[in-house]
């Protein structure tokens, strides 16, 4: 068992009993299947069962793995209309287990990775859950910045020139081969930056089927999760971001996310992308969106970027997740299916 994979359970109870009111062990922990960047952990104590969430060890590039930017957004959105955990603890003293972590409660629902949702019975069902989705997504850039304390959350000027520099400067540091249909699509993005239309708002940055919890009876979101990339932006980014989704490959692997390329979404009750972003524009009171293919193919980018970066911390041999080395794999075919959404908006 690697360092990612365990944790010094008997110093972390009495460490949790110190800080967390009502906390008692003993405890145990086990490492969720799934997910590439910040370790989680099921908690089961005397007290419940809690969820610990942690910087993996070992050196990190700069602004990663901000396990404290996630406690401080979940603490502010527990009163507001997007459904969060409750957290209940944020340690910085990496001597504890190694690496800055915090508790939240434990969620018992239903996570989903497949776009298409098969384990779905209906169709109408499905429909459902995509409006749901929907909501949720309007509701999250709908939240006061003021009222819950995030005015300070994200730096001021164009969000998608401040990301495409952040991610092109992770993605080449995190360069393990050059990739030419990399290369192209940040010298794109580049030159076909959008002006700034002063849109701020608290955007998520992963927002995907996966990182959502439905409630036992699927009727509704019980909490959204990982908000590691969450910051004050553009609502489009998220936007698009899941739209995005939608347009990668169908995958049968377990915890893969897995998109309806090649398939009628209208079969399975899911809207079209037209139609996901219009229910989005009806309920943020808006006309529609301009620029639609610079939003998914920057889309596409972030999500190569990330995924290079999951294959340089494989090789570097501080991945969470075990298949982490074959993500690196997705980089170049992501790029293409950019580069063919520019060309398809020619």
């Amino acid at each position: 068992m690697s360092a990612v994979d365990t944790l010094d359970t008997e110093k972390l109870c009495s460490y949790l009993e110190q800080h967390i009111e009502g906390f008692k062990g003993p405890m145990t922990a086990e490492k969720f299947a799934g997910g590439q960047s910040n370790p989680t952990f099921k908690i089961e104590a005397a007290s419940g069962t809690y969820v610990l969430r942690r910087q993996p060890p070992g050196k990190l590039l700069k602004s990663a793995h901000a396990v404290d930017r996630e406690y401080r957004v979940l603490d502010a959105l527990k009163d507001t209309d997007v459904p969060v955990a409750k957290v209940y603890h944020l340690c910085e003293d990496r001597d504890v287990i190694g690496s800055m972590f915090y508790v939240m409660e434990f969620c018992d629902g239903n996570i989903y990775w497949g776009a298409g949702l098969p384990e779905i019975d209906t169709n109408e069902q499905r429909t459902a859950m995509y409006d749901e989705m929907n909501r949720v997504l309007a509701a999250l850039h709908s939240v006061d910045l003021e009222a819950t304390g995030l005015t300070d959350y994200g730096k001021p000027g164009n969000y998608f020139e401040r990301q495409l520099n952040r991610w092109t400067a992770q993605y080449k540091a995190s360069e393990l081969d050059p990739i030419p249909e990399m290369d192209q699509l940040i010298a794109w993005l580049e030159k076909n930056l959008p002006e700034d239309d002063g849109k701020v708002a608290l955007v998520h940055g992963d927002y995907r089927l996966d990182n959502l919890m439905f409630s036992k009876d699927n009727t509704k979101v019980i909490a959204t999760l990982d908000w590691e990339l969450s910051t004050l932006g553009h609502p489009y980014a998220d936007l698009a971001y899941q739209c995005m989704q939608l347009r990668l490959p169908a995958s049968e692997a377990k915890n893969t996310m897995s998109g309806l390329l090649g398939i009628n979404p209208t079969d399975l009750g899911i809207p079209t992308e037209e139609e996901y972003v219009a229910k989005y524009c009806e309920r943020m009171g808006i006309d529609k969106i301009d620029n639609w293919a610079f939003y998914l193919s920057f889309s596409f980018f972030r999500l190569g970027a990330i995924a290079q970066g999951v294959a340089k911390r494989a090789a570097d041999g501080n991945a969470s997740n075990k298949a982490a080395g074959k993500v690196g794999a997705m980089v170049q075919p992501l790029a293409q299916m950019a580069l063919g959404v520019i060309e398809q908006s020619a």
